[in-house]
């Protein structure tokens, strides 16, 4: 049985998240489904719940640009982009530090690292730490935008749905950022003319 609560249970969500369960939280794209960072059970999990290909990587969300730093190696063209659209509606993949476990990556050498502009989200990742965040949808079915639609597809799968509706319905931009030539492998909001811009 999936549990509802509103986004004022912060402390009923962070104890759900830190003993290693599945909580659905609106973004300011979609509505997202994360597990604590570095929880390996917590992550089998997840792929469990969503159906999801084990090819496929998780996005880690974090709560401040210095913290991709810590995980990622930063280029300058990356780092141009961070600081103009992030936070914001936009994933970056790096080549990854050693330190990050190639099970948190599923073998993949490179890490998608996105910081949302939600400050609900970014609350609860200041409290809990980082977090592998992704669509809260089965696999190869719609993006989510409310309480009820994530029911729909995840109840009895997950634990905790964060009551609300999120702002948009369209997921984040995703540029790889890992080589010297930017490349956009899924258009979003922020365009791609934009992303030149901003790497003049």
């Amino acid at each position: 049985m999936t549990k509802i609560v509103t986004k004022q249970d912060i402390k009923q969500i962070c104890d759900v998240i830190e003993k290693g369960g599945i909580v659905a939280f609106p973004t300011e794209t979609v509505y997202g489904l994360g597990i604590r960072f570095q929880d390996e059970k917590a992550l089998d999990d997840l792929m469990e719940a969503k159906q999801r290909d084990y090819s496929k990587a998780i996005t880690l969300m974090v709560a401040d640009q210095k913290d991709i730093h810590q995980y990622a190696y930063v280029n300058e063209k990356a780092q141009k982009i961070i600081n103009q659209f992030m936070p914001g509606m936009i994933t970056l993949i790096f080549q990854k530090k050693p330190s990050v476990d190639d099970v948190m990556t599923h073998g993949k050498d490179t890490i998608g690292i996105r910081i949302p502009d939600s400050e609900f989200v970014l609350s609860l990742l200041r409290k809990v730490g980082p977090m592998l965040v992704t669509s809260a949808n089965l696999s190869h079915h719609q993006n989510t935008t409310s309480t009820k639609e994530v029911l729909e597809q995840l109840e009895g799968r997950i634990d905790m749905v964060v009551e609300g509706k999120t702002s948009d319905n369209i997921a984040s931009t995703v540029v790889d950022v890992s080589q010297d030539e930017i490349k956009i492998l899924r258009a979003g909001k922020i365009t791609k003319e934009q992303i030149e811009e901003a790497i003049k």
